[in-house]
């Protein structure tokens, strides 16, 4: 599997967030929450939506508890705060190295990918992870469920 890595800038973001853990999967509910609202965001700079994980820096990607809650977010890049309508928060997604992965599949085939990311490349990458948020990008090419899906997986990582 391919990957690069890259110097993401500072980034704006506006949407919903909920927390939640991987035993208590709450993303579909907060994709259904977030799509009709979406709409109403003013100037964003580009279509792509943004799912985001803040994990506790506590957390331990070696051995993941799946009862252990984080934040997750959906949303999208804006070009400024000016006009946040209600229902929608803001984050300051902060500069960072990031390691990009594309998965190409459905959804319920990305535990594979992050698999292979966490067990075969972060050991042998020379990089450690950081503890500033992971996300996913979900561009022109994403489709849900479909097996043509493909979608972007950032990675915050540092030198080790």
């Amino acid at each position: 599997m391919k990957s690069r890595i890259e110097l993401l800038p500072e980034k704006k973001l506006v949407g919903m967030h909920l927390s939640m853990s991987f035993a208590d999967n709450k993303t579909v509910e907060l994709w259904r929450s977030f799509m009709p609202q979406r709409s109403k965001i003013q100037n964003p700079v580009s279509s792509d939506l943004f799912s985001m994980q803040i994990f506790p820096a506590s957390f331990d990607f070696s051995s993941i508890n799946p009862y252990e809650v984080f934040e997750k977010w959906a949303a999208i890049e804006v070009a400024d705060y000016n006009q946040v309508s209600g229902g929608m928060e803001t984050f300051l997604l902060p500069q960072g190295l990031y390691a990009v992965f594309l998965h190409k599949g459905a959804a319920q085939t990305a535990q594979q990918t992050f698999q292979f990311i966490f067990d075969v490349w972060l050991p042998a990458s020379g990089y450690a992870i950081d503890s500033r948020p992971h996300f996913e990008i979900l561009g022109e090419k994403y489709k849900n469920n479909d097996p043509d899906s493909e979608e972007e997986i950032w990675i915050p990582v540092r030198g080790i």
